[in-house]
């Protein structure tokens, strides 16, 4: 039993993998893992979440919502907001870390994510070296966690 913590960008651009992130979690699935945190930020934690929902079907897994503040997607777009909370009523579990947006939730989240988990999946393009993707590739590598990526 392994646990997989999902980073990426918010942005996913015309050449974003989606095909590969598919076999990428159905490769981790056949391995093992069984367990899959979601960041639920717009962009690759939520289609990342859409396809582990999609894969329940033909795998025995658990995708457990790391929700940052309960107003996360307060500012999300309208389509997306349906998206997330449609995502999270598919969750297993939610653990929700603050009531409200505070300074450094979702750094906390991300901190979260990867203290508990086996492995990092992660969505980082090329020389990208801010934002919370590379901060949670960063962390994970400083405590020793396994990244892979798509």
């Amino acid at each position: 039993m392994l646990t997989c913590a999902l980073t990426g960008h918010r942005v996913l651009g015309k050449d974003f993998p989606a095909e590969g992130t598919d076999k990428k979690l159905r490769t981790l699935l056949e391995n093992g893992t069984d367990t899959f945190l979601c960041g639920m930020a717009l962009g690759f934690d939520l289609l990342c979440g859409e396809m582990l929902a999609r894969l329940k079907k033909e795998f025995p897994l658990r995708l457990v919502a790391c929700v940052p503040c309960a107003d996360q997607s307060e500012r999300y777009p309208f389509s997306e907001k349906k998206r997330y909370a449609a995502l999270l009523e598919r969750c297993d579990e939610r653990v929700v870390l603050h009531e409200r947006y505070e300074t450094g939730c979702m750094f906390e989240r991300n901190r979260y994510m990867v203290d508990r988990c086996d492995m990092v999946l992660a969505y980082l393009r090329g020389a990208c070296e801010k934002g919370g993707t590379y901060y949670t590739v960063r962390y994970a590598q400083k405590t020793g966690k396994p990244v892979l990526y798509v």
